[in-house]
């Protein structure tokens, strides 16, 4: 019998939570047709997995390739990371449905909430839809990886509503009936969920509350009602559970959530994490969980496998600096020459005087988050943590701070920041951990990931360019996790089945997640014991000369995509045999 492929000799973790055992694996016609310790037969191409891993492709069930993917089949670095089905259309925002007439702010949307830069949105999308299947049918091209999309909540709230819609004004009975029906038909296309965003931390790039932040229960009820008949597709949400108003309004935003699962009757999941407002919010997150399960709602969590944190620099969206008054000044000069004058004496004397304007919701292309961090940042050093070494260290000591180094110093925390960003000549990146790390600690994202409700989730794919790179999530999450943390670990078959298996059957495809018989083959070859993450780089290959942080990593022999290779050592072979992947029911 002859194979079009065969992996051999390796050990293979395939993604139903089992031992490993050695042995090889076999495909044709995309499929994998035979997998054991004996298999035999000749095969075109054969790959050496010899003191490597066998796993499925990992499936990522948070990205935000929405516009990206309209002009970039690759959607690097997430399938350099083992990725071979990723999900986009998360957390309400999106590209479609939408008139002509409302395309600008749906850019100005995903500028703001996701850190994407609006310039190269405009630029590198071609718009050629307006409804979402006719979305659907203009990605629907050859990729290097599977993707699914979403229905977003705030450009179907604009397109039923129209400006009503973008001045989150309360929906009618008849608006939800209409965007009830634009969703079904969406879902009847193939895709394969919905989204909704209810953070009070998602602005538009001008400063503005999303069109459907506010949704009463009523709207969100009604709309997912859609998948009643449908009998496929997810539900997602991203909310603070109204952390900002008080923890007394926690139950009332959970309640909203819990019929909203409710009544789409379909696997429902939101994120999940420790905040630093309320750092024992996620426990009742997630004991209020087992009750809704306990009543027959499938409702689960989206846990990142790290601390959620931002990346600083000169070169970043994102630094402490850019609203004050002298930089502001120096801020449309090259890299080099800004760092020649900020090396100057007497404007380091100066600016170190000085306090910021506002820079959010200016139409700047800044987080919502920006003014916030600036105005705390003498105590954000604290939280501060240089990148240096060969690999970055997303799980810092306090000693390492940049608070730390200033006391080692007798230097103010400002000075120290501003000496720090200088250092590689002005390319230094600065780690913030946000949220899942209060207590310098990962003991709470342990015990997040360890929950049987949890989902590896929120790699946020293609968003917050100039701030993280989190598309590596699957890739750190096998090296920390499984080998590299002190203490308890992760077994490497629970974290492979977390990967792939667990996010298959959340989103009902039978046909991937396992290395068995019958599966579609998608399958990484990973050096585990040498898998080691790359420093975040800053480049710049967006439409209109936009720049993005990408991350390399070490390890992966191969992975394969439709059974053909379509990442070899860390870079793409130019193979594309994934696509638009479509719901079926």
């Amino acid at each position: 019998m002859t194979y079009d492929l065969k992996i051999t000799g390796g050990t293979i973790v395939d993604g139903t939570n089992t031992a490993p055992y050695r042995g090889t694996v076999a495909v044709r016609d995309g499929v994998i047709v035979d997998i054991g310790p004996d298999v035999d037969g000749a095969a075109k191409q054969t790959i050496d997995a010899d003191g490597a891993i066998i796993t499925p492709g990992f499936i990522d069930l948070h990205c935000h390739y929405d516009g990206q993917v309209t002009w970039d089949p690759d959607l690097v670095p997430t399938v350099l990371h083992g990725v071979t089905t990723c999900v986009m259309g998360n957390c309400g925002v999106g590209f479609a449905p939408v008139r002509k007439e409302h395309r600008q702010q749906l850019i100005e949307l995903m500028e703001g909430v996701e850190d994407i830069p609006g310039s190269a949105l405009a630029e590198g999308i071609k718009w050629r839809w307006e409804s979402f299947e006719e979305y659907m049918d203009a990605i629907d091209v050859p990729m290097a990886l599977d993707v699914a999309a979403q229905v977003t909540h705030d450009p179907l709230r604009v397109f039923v509503m129209g400006e009503r819609g973008l001045a989150r004004e309360r929906a009618t009975d008849d608006d939800i009936a209409k965007m009830r029906v634009v969703l079904r038909a969406a879902l009847e296309a193939g895709a394969i969920g919905f989204s909704t965003g209810r953070s009070d931390n998602h602005k538009s790039a001008r400063g503005e509350d999303t069109p459907a932040a506010q949704a009463d229960v009523r709207e969100l009820t009604g709309i997912v009602q859609a998948f009643r008949d449908a009998k496929r597709g997810v539900v997602q949400a991203v909310s603070d559970f109204d952390m900002t108003v008080g923890p007394e309004r926690f139950d009332d935003e959970y309640a909203i959530l819990e019929e909203m699962a409710r009544a789409s009757g379909r696997p429902f999941s939101v994120s999940l994490s420790q905040r630093d407002l309320d750092s024992e919010q996620w426990k009742r997150i997630i004991a209020r969980a087992e009750r809704t399960n306990a009543n027959g709602v499938d409702f689960r969590f989206q846990v990142a496998p790290r601390p959620i944190g931002v990346v600083i620099g000169l070169e970043c969206s994102l630094q402490p600096f850019m609203g004050f008054p002298s930089y502001k000044k120096i801020a449309h000069l090259p890299l080099e020459a800004r760092v020649a004058q900020m090396r100057d004496p007497a404007f380091r004397a100066q600016i170190l005087t000085e306090k910021s304007d506002p820079v959010a919701g200016d139409g700047s292309p800044v987080p919502p988050l920006a003014d916030k961090f600036i105005q705390a940042i003498e105590f954000a050093t604290m939280r501060l943590f240089p990148l240096d070494g060969e690999a970055p260290d997303y799980l810092p000591p306090r000693s390492k701070s940049l608070f730390a180094r200033a006391l080692s110093e007798n230097k103010s925390p400002l000075e120290v920041l501003y000496d720090a960003l200088l250092e590689d000549e002005g390319r230094r990146l600065i780690y913030l951990p946000i949220y899942n790390y209060t207590e310098f600690s990962d003991e709470a994202i342990f015990t997040m990931l360890e929950h049987p409700l949890s989902m590896p989730g929120l790699s946020d794919g293609g968003a917050h360019v100039g701030t993280v790179c989190d598309a590596s999530f699957p890739s750190f999450f096998l090296a920390y996790w499984c080998r590299d943390r002190d203490g308890k670990k992760i077994p490497l078959e629970r974290a492979v089945n977390m990967l792939s298996k667990v996010g298959a059957d959340y989103l009902g495809l039978t046909d991937r997640g396992t290395l068995t018989k019958g599966k579609r083959a998608d399958i990484n070859v990973i050096d585990h014991a040498h898998l080691k993450l790359g420093m975040p780089r800053m480049v710049r290959d967006l439409p209109a000369g936009g720049q993005r942080l990408l991350q390399g990593v070490e390890g992966f022999r191969a992975t394969v995509v439709n059974g053909q290779v379509a990442a070899r050592n860390g870079a793409l072979t130019g193979v594309r045999a994934g696509g638009l992947l479509r719901s079926k029911a």
